[in-house]
């Protein structure tokens, strides 16, 4: 009466380099934009660290959802074993006392 256990996804090594070559290509095209921009230093500066600011936000971001959701799944494997546990330890059969 035990659910089969939802497969665990695990990203290729072609999906996570393709992840990592496009943040760096989009990274580094912003980066080069920002560079020759024709504006003020103070205005580039301001760009560049709104970029980090971004950046750092963004990861930081990825990492509470991914959070999230192993501790959701961690919740659910939980309860599902509670429920196996009482329904393998129920006797029908057993006298009410």
């Amino acid at each position: 009466m035990s659910s089969p256990n939802p497969r665990s996804t695990q990203n290729t090594a072609a999906f996570f380099a393709q992840a990592a070559i496009s943040f760096g290509a989009a990274l580094l095209g912003l980066a080069i934009a920002v560079l020759y921009l024709p504006v003020d230093p103070w205005v580039r500066a301001f760009l560049a660290m709104t970029t980090l600011f971004l950046v750092s936000s963004s990861f930081t971001l990825a990492k509470v959802v991914r959070d999230n959701q192993e501790n959701s799944a961690v919740t659910t494997r939980l309860d599902q074993a509670r429920v196996d546990r009482l329904l393998a330890e129920h006797d029908p059969f057993r006298a009410v006392s």
